[in-house]
């Protein structure tokens, strides 16, 4: 009994052992299948982490290539549709320059912009710090001249003298210093920079300016043109008691000194009025001109006068306001200034004296080309000024009349500045002189737009009246 109990412990024992090695080797097993299967999800994993970032880089790039096509189709888009010019209001240019006044590209900005007339960058005022154009504002009905001074000076008869005898832009002078073209007869002036131009500051009351010239008492001829530029002030911070916003008088004298003419120009009463008067001294004579709409306030006017041996006309913007058929010569002149209290200075700028013109007919037999400074530009600019146009209209004539004449419309300038910029802005000038006669009405095929820069001089530019003579327009004859 014990013996076959003792054989049934053993082989329950055994059977134990036998179990407990069996479910030893189904934990092994089992531990081994749940490391491999752990094994295999982490390399299932893996991959998958694998193939989704393989997949996202090949959509990104596809998605890149998909966005460089868009911006490139879109720069197409644009290219196409061109950009447009906030000079002149021209639309549909697709090259870096304007192609009606050459005006550069804006560049999109990030709080600094560069010129379109110079090229300066970095600029982060209203104007260029190189050469003060005012920064374009993208508003091109802003940018272009107002069309009524264009109808007018496409109507005026002023005509311009051929030889420039004085001639100042204020380009050069020294900020702070009185202008070393004229001199002071009384008051206080300095040269200063006003809204976006170089010019002379009438500072104080009754200041009076005068050409320095060779002979300072004898240098206006029989016939004779003067033009400038002045700045109209309105007067919306004038009190009641007080007259005017701005006046300038020009003052001409004869070869014994005496007082011939006084002409002024005074802009902005308390109405709000804008008028011309001129005296004449020795025989009483006066006359008067008042307008509301002939002057712009608060922007730079022209002034020009001619005087033909006895008579004397006189224009604003174009317009003629005074018309003095019998007066004696003068020989010369200087030009005065009233600032008013709590007015500021007055501003003068583009002045020029230039001797009678000759017929342009004339001209072009004898010479075979005509040489002409009444085109003119804004500084650094290919942009017509209005007072251009008076020019402009008379080769227009000249071309209507003649349908056998054409012309090689040379740009010429001085030697200020390097020839990379000259060239290329003496190029665009001529073409811009082009275009205008196009929009005349003359064929395009009559006419050839050549820039000279500074490479053919015509005087010496040492001198500040031989650049002026360099600063010119020539329409040669082919």
């Amino acid at each position: 009994m014990k013996k076959s109990f003792f054989i049934v412990l053993c082989m329950c024992v055994g059977l134990v052992n036998a179990d407990a090695q069996f479910l030893n080797r189904l934990v092994r097993a089992a531990g081994n299948a749940a490391e491999n299967a752990v094994q295999r999800n982490v390399e299932k994993k893996i991959e998958e982490g694998v193939d989704q970032a393989f997949d996202g880089e090949q959509n990104e790039k596809s998605n890149d290539n998909e966005s460089s096509k868009q911006k490139s189709n879109k720069s197409k888009d644009s290219n196409s549709s061109g950009w447009t010019c906030p000079s002149c209001g021209t639309s549909g240019n697709t090259g870096k320059f304007c192609s009606e006044c050459g005006a550069k590209q804006p560049e999109p900005s990030d709080g600094t912009w560069t010129c379109p007339s110079c090229g300066t960058k970095g600029n982060t005022g209203k104007f260029c710090n190189e050469c003060g154009a005012k920064r374009p504002d993208g508003n091109s009905a802003a940018s272009a001249q107002p069309k009524k001074v264009e109808t007018a000076y496409s109507k005026c008869d002023f005509v311009p003298g051929d030889e420039v005898i004085f001639d100042d832009d204020f380009a050069n002078e020294q900020l702070g210093e009185f202008s070393s073209k004229w001199d002071l007869l009384g008051g206080n002036s300095e040269v200063v920079k006003h809204d976006g131009r170089m010019a002379v500051g009438f500072e104080s009351s009754s200041t009076e300016i005068a050409p320095l010239m060779k002979d300072p008492k004898n240098y206006l001829t029989s016939e004779f043109t003067i033009e400038f530029d002045f700045f109209a002030g309105d007067n919306s911070t004038i009190g009641e008691n007080l007259y005017s916003r701005s006046d300038y008088t020009l003052i001409f004298y004869d070869l014994e000194g005496y007082k011939v003419l006084e002409y002024a120009i005074t802009a902005g009463d308390d109405t709000k009025t804008y008028w011309y008067y001129t005296s004449i001294t020795d025989n009483g004579i006066s006359s008067s001109f008042e307008t509301d709409k002939l002057l712009r306030p608060n922007e730079w006017n022209h002034f020009s006068l001619s005087f033909n041996k006895r008579a004397l006309k006189a224009y604003v913007n174009g317009t003629r306001v005074t018309n003095i058929p019998n007066m004696k010569a003068p020989a010369y002149m200087a030009i005065s200034s009233r600032s008013w209290q709590d007015h500021g200075a007055d501003y003068m700028t583009n002045f020029r004296i230039a001797k009678g013109a000759v017929p342009l007919y004339d001209r072009l037999t004898t010479d075979g080309k005509i040489i002409t400074y009444a085109i003119t530009f804004e500084t650094g600019k290919a942009e017509l000024k209005p007072e251009s146009q008076v020019e402009i209209m008379r080769i227009t004539k000249l071309m209507q009349d003649d349908a056998s004449l054409n012309f090689e419309v040379q740009g010429h300038c001085d030697n200020t500045g390097n020839d990379k910029v000259n060239d290329a802005l003496s190029q665009k000038r001529a073409e811009a002189i082009v275009a205008a006669l196009v929009e005349q009405g003359i064929a395009a095929s009559r006419l050839t737009a050549v820039g000279k820069g500074s490479h053919s001089p015509i005087a010496d530019n040492s001198t500040d009246e031989g650049r002026a003579k360099n600063r010119r327009v020539e329409f040669v004859k082919k």
